[in-house]
């Protein structure tokens, strides 16, 4: 009786419901038409597909538009995935990343661009960009800086003799999983990538002494080995644990909670200036004292924020270092125009990687 007239008092809620839900599939389609026009326009104007600076203002609007009791980050999943859409809808974007299926990559891709958009996974961040060049895909995503084991070498490497430019910048929590389809007392062998080993180094050490590690080159890597042998267990995300079908047996495993991994979004041209982006520089300096103080003074003076800086060995001349640097501002800024020309007095060689809207929020 008591679910019976339960049911009776939900059953008008449950008609509300059933009728916004139907004015929003409405909405969807309303909203796509337009985005049909969009492509149409687009491709007769050359235009790019992906529009970073445009994406930062149409969420920008849901967050200001938003008066709960949904919260933000809700709101925006739905966007991005129903960006992620409208692609498909323009014109279907290629997306590479560094895999195998399942990488963090592969992760931070999908948060990203949502499902409706094509994957390929590459052997090499140094192939991402090479397939970018060769215009084989329209964007790639790889590592810039991980927030424990700083900056990703293959990634300021590639930079050196690549044409390719930033388009965005993505940041993504980093959560390590124990993925296994056997209890955990069982397992007796540990795959992952050796920084997987050591963002979890506290916890196995209590939770799991008896297995053997075997490093591995990739933790998707790790979780298809694991998926083949009984007994093995992987480091790895929960996305690797879906595609190869083993079970989260443990859920956030890192020692450091706040692990966060920043992505660039590459392609052949950086966005325009939206009010709020950061611009990348990579130069090198004359083997002399206080070259690279003469150049950092610069942006000193004029009140710049460095918001990164790395150096990776030129691999040319012994002891000759490209430096890395970001900071606020975007390239097309008068300010910045100035601060670049002047940076570029004191160097040997300076490239702008490209300008791109800063990201506040961790996907």
């Amino acid at each position: 009786m008591a679910s019976h007239q339960s049911s009776n008092h939900l059953e008008p809620l449950r008609r509300h419901i059933d009728e916004l839900d139907r004015q929003i599939v409405e909405l969807l389609n309303a909203r796509a038409n337009v985005v049909v026009d969009i492509g149409k326009a687009k491709q007769a104007h050359h235009t790019a597909i992906y529009a970073p600076d445009r994406e930062q203002r149409v969420l920008e609007q849901v967050r200001q538009h938003n008066a709960g009791p949904l919260p933000d980050s809700c709101l925006e999943a739905i966007w991005r995935e129903m960006m992620s859409g409208s692609f498909a809808l323009e014109r279907p974007l290629r997306i590479g990343y560094l895999g195998p299926p399942g990488s963090f990559s592969h992760l931070a891709a999908r948060r990203k661009f949502g499902a409706s958009v094509e994957y390929d996974d590459v052997e090499s961040i140094q192939a991402v960009f090479d397939e970018i060049a060769r215009g084989h895909l329209d964007l790639g995503l790889v590592p810039i800086e991980n927030s424990i084991d700083g900056g990703i070498a293959e990634t300021l490497d590639s930079f050196v003799d690549s044409s390719v430019r930033i388009c965005a910048e993505v940041l993504i929590t980093i959560h390590h999983n124990l993925l296994a389809n056997c209890e955990p007392q069982l397992i007796n062998k540990l795959y992952s990538k050796p920084n997987g080993f050591s963002q979890c180094r506290q916890w196995l050490s209590v939770q799991l002494r008896q297995a053997e590690r075997v490093d591995v080159a990739s933790t998707s890597r790790a979780a298809e080995l694991a998926s083949q042998e009984p007994g093995a267990a992987a480091i790895g995300s929960a996305l690797a644990g879906e595609l190869y079908g083993l079970k989260v047996q443990f859920a956030n495993i890192e020692d450091n909670v706040n692990n966060v991994t920043r992505f660039f979004v590459i392609g052949k041209e950086s966005p325009p200036p939206t009010g709020d982006d950061k611009t990348a520089l990579m130069f090198t300096t004359a083997h002399e004292a206080g070259a690279l103080s003469k150049v950092l003074d610069v942006f000193r003076d004029h009140g710049l924020n460095l918001t990164h800086i790395d150096k990776r060995p030129s691999k040319k001349v012994n002891w000759e270092y490209y430096f890395f640097v970001d900071f606020e501002g975007h390239e097309h800024d008068p300010e910045i125009v100035k601060v670049i020309e002047k940076s570029r007095s004191h160097c040997l060689q300076m490239s702008v990687l490209g300008s791109f809207p800063t990201a506040h929020e961790v996907l």
